[in-house]
């Protein structure tokens, strides 16, 4: 297996970045695009970088750097380099596990005949993955220390396994009790080792009953996710023009005034994955989970588990739990319990039933 990936860090009309002897930096790089920590960083990144010269006359840097070099960026991006040892040694297991099976699955499905660029992976063209939470948090050196690379180094070739196949290891900030199937957010087929299991561990209840635990947990977070203080249980309140105007410019689509919204499906979580939105002009079902948070938000909500409570037809309230798909290993009930001295192995055998690790 070839041992590098090629990551999309950036597009713009014209890239501005500074070599250097061993790195280089990467001027106004978006993070966190289209959620609501979306903002613009200047990163440093290992490897080589190339500059794509795309179709529509933009450019994309792509940084092409070895897997496991990227691992340790990715683990120290996703949660904190200072969280415990045993969840960056999860986390590195399953993003070693995407990784692989985005690279190969994807690129051997998709080989382009008709572009310059001649791959598509994952709905990206020219290279495997991008830096953004489409794929995995990729920030480069700027997170890391050596912690990450001591986890990264010590689950070395290590991944996870369903009959002969590498896991596609989904994970997300926090379930909000219960973590979702995979169906409820992607393709509508079943995946035995992406079941829906119960999660106390990401509740701030279970958490504050000891302070140890408290204290370890605002080591897990970087900086931009320290911000979202109501990761389990949030409230949004909109009245009806507000949600009329966000829906219809997120939408594209005039519904007229918002009348009401109606969950059709739940996930085993309580994951909406079909909606229907009434208007006093039209109406229409829509999903899966995240189109629904992107709808119904003017960035994205946090997740599509929520109660929809309206006042005299002219305010709604959508009160939730959780923060992102839901699907496979919750972080922050993965710091959680390995701040409680639980293995990696153990965590990943919880969020992952039925998957074995090996080594690839």
């Amino acid at each position: 297996m070839d041992k590098t990936i090629r990551v999309g860090i950036l597009t713009a009309p014209e890239i501005d970045f500074e070599q250097r002897e061993h790195s280089f930096i990467l001027h106004n790089v978006r993070i966190g695009i289209g959620f609501h920590w979306d903002r613009r960083e200047d990163q440093e990144f290992a490897g080589r970088l190339e500059i794509l010269h795309n179709p529509d006359g933009l450019q994309t840097a792509v940084n092409v750097i070895n897997l496991e070099d990227y691992l340790c960026s990715v683990i120290s991006s996703e949660m904190s380099a200072n969280s415990p040892m045993e969840l960056l040694k999860a986390h590195s297991v399953i993003s070693r596990s995407w990784a692989i099976r985005a690279i190969e699955a994807n690129k051997s499905a998709n080989i382009r005949t008709d572009s310059p660029l001649k791959y598509e992976t994952n709905g990206h063209i020219g290279f495997d993955v991008c830096a953004d939470d489409h794929c995995q948090r990729y920030e480069g050196l700027s997170r890391m220390n050596e912690r990450a690379v001591q986890a990264v180094r010590e689950t070395e070739g290590l991944v996870l396994m369903y009959g002969n196949l590498v896991c596609d290891c989904r994970f997300h900030k926090c379930c909000g009790g219960k973590t979702e199937e995979f169906e409820t957010c992607w393709e509508d087929i079943h995946v035995p080792y992406l079941e829906s299991v119960d999660c106390p561990y990401c509740n701030p209840a279970y958490v504050a009953a000891n302070s140890l635990l408290r204290d370890r947990l605002k080591q897990c977070l970087n900086d931009y996710d320290l911000e979202t203080a109501d990761y389990h249980d949030w409230q949004v309140t909109y009245t009806q023009t507000e949600l009329s105007n966000i829906i219809r410019d997120k939408s594209g689509i005039d519904f007229g005034d918002i009348i009401d919204l109606i969950p059709l499906k739940r996930g085993k979580s309580g994951r909406i994955y079909s909606l229907e939105i009434v208007g006093s002009k039209y109406s229409r079902i829509i999903g899966k989970e995240l189109l629904i948070r992107r709808w119904l938000s003017p960035s994205c909500l946090y997740s599509s588990n929520f109660q929809i409570f309206k006042s005299d037809g002219h305010q709604f309230t959508l009160s939730g739990h959780g923060w992102g798909h839901g699907v496979g290993l919750c972080q922050i009930g993965a710091a959680t319990m390995a701040s409680e001295g639980l293995p990696f192995e153990r965590i990943l055998s919880y969020y992952y039933p039925g998957a074995v690790l090996a080594t690839v």
